[in-house]
């Protein structure tokens, strides 16, 4: 018994066939060893490449100072304590305990006439230098304000006055326990169906984070070029996800070079897009305090950053949902051409195509819909309203990942057809593995 390189490039022993004497060749089609190298040698050197780029690029420990949004009254990062609302009432606003750390109840507001009504909070201080205490928080209804209940548990900021005494005001609700259970039943359901591979593929996640964390935000932020930055960043997760998840292996490899391949000619398209349209992507608030705030980074390499990252995920859906079929159907019809391979393939591909187009188009219309419904009523034309900076966006990153989404699909193909079927297999092959099935 023999050991044979499989199309999924894992070594395994060439179990004798079953004597029948049927005329196809049972098992998988051999994988062409000059292919192989071709393959790993371009990967490799990719690979050292993208280590190169990010020992270039990696970014300094320089101090970046804190915007001025995110400041407390003394220049630093704002500090957030844990709250309980206890009562909540309907009263005059104007309470001297407003705001104040105090124990017991809160002084009654002013007796004069005029003062308006307030949603009042006696909230419970759950940390910080003043835990045990209370304090009362004064929200005047109207849009955009917080409805508090009791039993809500909230944020507070803490800061400090012009005498050093401490004062409170509410930052956001709590949503450290709900998270964690909405993350837990994720995670539970991944790994319930899809099993060890599902695990792995929430470890590489966690290491795309990283990346993203570690990496990729601090090199943006000390001013390093979007393009490079995310290439390696794009790269480097890659690797990981890939061969994480699916193993390591020819199957994995061909979609990974395929996947690369086609996040290069995302980033091309995309800086093309962005310098064509003149997006600016300022109609955002986050992006106009980044470049109020933030001023070494520049807004048009950010929406760069974000063309390219985000087009991975779909990329990598579809790659290794074209290299599978490949190597799928080679092994399943050992007299298959590398032309019915790949057509066969393309069949696949085209239907995955008409698919994720649908995702990338109504995820962008589900997340916007507060966005489109304003501009729905705002009396202004269709033509207005799609060519603007804040649609424009999304349909230029729409349209960026569907092209690389396209092309990915006979790109990746045709990788995976050279790995899966090497050569032609010629009649005389044929003929003397039909022997080798009497034979036996």
């Amino acid at each position: 018994m023999t050991a044979q390189l499989s199309p999924s490039g894992e070594r395994g022993p060439r179990l004798p066939p079953a004597g029948h004497g049927h005329g196809h060749f049972e098992g998988p089609a051999p994988v062409g060893p000059t292919a192989a190298r071709i393959v790993v040698g371009i990967l490799v050197a990719i690979a050292i490449a993208v280590i190169g780029g990010a020992a270039i690029l990696w970014p300094s420990n320089e101090h970046v100072e804190i915007p001025l949004p995110f400041r407390n009254a003394d220049g630093q990062a704002v500090t957030t304590e844990a709250g309980t609302v206890v009562e909540q009432d309907l009263a005059p606003c104007g309470s001297p305990s407003a705001g104040r750390a105090f124990s017991g109840d809160p002084a009654p507001p002013p007796t004069t006439g005029g003062s308006i009504d307030c949603q009042r909070s006696l909230v419970t201080i759950e940390s910080g230098p003043n835990e045990g205490t209370r304090t009362l928080l004064e929200i005047v209804p109207g849009p955009g304000r917080p409805n508090l209940a009791a039993g809500d548990h909230i944020r507070l900021v803490r800061q400090t006055d012009s005498t050093g005494t401490p004062t409170y005001s509410f930052n956001d609700y709590a949503r450290g326990l709900s998270l964690t259970l909405v993350v837990a039943l994720f995670v539970v359901a991944i790994v319930v169906v899809a099993r060890w591979r599902g695990l792995r593929a929430l470890v590489g996640l966690g290491f795309a984070f990283g990346v993203l964390v570690i990496f990729t935000l601090p090199a943006l932020l000390d001013g390093k070029p979007a393009m490079p930055v995310a290439l390696v960043s794009g790269a480097a997760i890659l690797y990981v996800v890939l061969y994480l998840a699916h193993g390591v292996n020819l199957r994995t490899s061909s979609a990974l070079l395929g996947t690369l391949a086609s996040m290069f000619v995302a980033a091309v398209l995309s800086t093309a897009a962005i310098g064509i349209t003149r997006l600016t992507g300022l109609s955002e608030e986050q992006n106009v305090n980044v470049q109020a705030y933030v001023q070494q980074v520049s807004i048009t390499g950010l929406l760069l950053a974000g063309f390219i990252i985000g087009s991975l995920g779909v990329l990598n859906d579809v790659t290794i949902t074209q290299a599978s079929a490949a190597f799928e159907i080679a092994s399943m019809n050992e007299s298959a051409s590398r032309r019915h391979v790949f057509a066969a393939s393309m069949r696949v591909g085209r239907d995955h195509i008409a698919s994720t187009v649908y995702t990338l188009v109504l995820a962008y219309a589900g997340g916007a819909l507060p966005l489109l419904l304003l501009f729905s009523v705002s009396g202004d034309s269709v033509t207005n309203v799609l060519t603007g900076d804040a649609v424009a966006v999304e349909i230029a990153r729409s349209a960026v990942g569907g092209i690389a989404l396209a092309l990915s699909v006979p790109l990746t193909t045709a990788i995976a057809v050279l790995l899966a079927r090497p050569r032609v297999a010629t009649p005389i092959d044929r003929r003397r593995r039909r022997g080798r099935h009497t034979m036996a």
